[in-house]
């Protein structure tokens, strides 16, 4: 029983935190996308993009060691989640899905952000001159032709947070129903020796990426222009 709840756990944070980050990722990748025509914008976008990009190179103990600290109810993260909702964030599903949404941000964000990059400016340039303002831009003209994108950049982060373990170690610990997620139990029954438990867990992992990555590659090569 504790796997089977271990697998809708990890499900239902995959779910959520791919989610958030489409919603987040599309008008930052939008922005990261479109050339810097000011000062401003020149010494903040290699910034931005720096952030975005530094999960991919921090060990996730790292970035877990870090969130935990933030987690805590002595800072004002905590102190102010605590003040809210009355429950901590360390230690919880919420914290969970934060710490996912950081840890899988450039899974979302990059393929957004070159999707976005590859549109042709006439195509554009055409629609703000036949009276799109930039809401209808996007949602008219840029959602559509990114479609195949939007969806990689989903199936991306779905993917990413299915196989999370460092980070939601860290944050989430081991809680049966709340935090303890798949690779976490296959941890566990490593640990205590119990080889065909982690088989059975690993396996389901392994092939349901690789049913998710299948898709999403045939997917690509039956669309013209993936990123």
């Amino acid at each position: 029983m504790s796997d089977y709840s271990a697998i809708l756990v990890t499900l239902k944070l995959a779910i959520t935190a791919s989610f958030i980050l489409l919603l987040l990722g599309l008008p930052l990748a939008w922005w990261l996308s479109r050339p810097a025509v000011s000062p401003v914008k020149s010494f903040f976008q290699p910034i931005v993009e720096a952030i975005v990009a530094l999960p991919l190179v921090l060990p996730p103990t790292v970035l877990g060691f870090y969130l935990l600290i933030a987690f805590s109810p002595d800072s004002w993260l905590g102190q102010s989640w605590l003040s809210v909702t009355g429950t901590t964030l360390a230690f919880s599903f919420s914290g969970l899905v934060i710490g996912s949404l950081i840890y899988s941000l450039p899974f979302v964000i990059q393929p957004l952000q070159a999707t976005f990059a590859a549109i042709p400016e006439s195509t554009i340039e055409v629609a703000k001159s036949l009276g799109c303002n930039k809401v209808q831009l996007f949602k008219r003209v840029i959602l559509p032709i990114s479609k195949t994108g939007i969806i990689s950049a989903f199936s991306l982060g779905f993917a990413h947070t299915l196989g999370e373990f460092g980070v939601v170690l860290m944050i989430g610990g081991n809680i049966e129903n709340e935090t303890r997620v798949v690779s976490i139990a296959i941890y566990d029954h490593v640990e205590t020796l119990q080889f065909a438990q982690a088989h059975q867990l690993s396996l389901i992992l392994i092939l349901f990426s690789l049913a998710l990555l299948t898709i999403l590659y045939r997917f690509k090569n039956n669309r013209v222009g993936f990123y």
